[in-house]
């Protein structure tokens, strides 16, 4: 199995993400919306879209190990975030970058989106996060 990231020449660069994902394998891997709680459903880091990005994804990771995955598998990500505006990217950043190392997560990033919301299922939830991954 393999992913293969790419971001074609004529399509805007630079971005914190990789434009396309090409891979081969027959297992796909569907993590559910992960959010910045721990494990005994205790919400981590109210209040501070840096630290649940981080925590959302540390979470996305477990997912995907327990299927046998990793980010290395992942094609794609979807992001949603609450009361989205653009001057929150440096916070939403931060948070993928305080964690990308420890969690095997590469920079540029698999293709991603990142989806404004008005509101997630719990009000202290800032980010949600969604990944799809194929492995053989």
């Amino acid at each position: 199995m393999g992913v293969q990231l790419h971001s074609p020449q004529g399509m805007m660069q630079p971005v914190p993400y990789h434009h396309v994902a090409v891979a081969s394998g027959s297992r796909h891997v569907h993590v559910a919306g992960q959010v910045s709680r721990d494990e005994a459903g205790q919400p981590v880091a109210p209040g501070d879209l840096r630290g649940q990005v981080s925590q959302a994804l540390r979470n996305t990771a477990r997912g995907l190990a327990g299927a046998g995955a990793g980010f290395r598998d992942v094609v794609r990500l979807t992001f949603y975030v609450t009361n989205w505006s653009p001057d929150r990217i440096g916070d939403f950043m931060a948070g993928v970058d305080d964690v990308a190392q420890e969690i095997g997560l590469p920079q540029p990033m698999p293709p991603a989106s990142l989806i404004g919301v008005a509101y997630l299922f719990e009000p202290d939830v800032l980010v949600e996060v969604e990944a799809t991954a194929v492995t053989d």
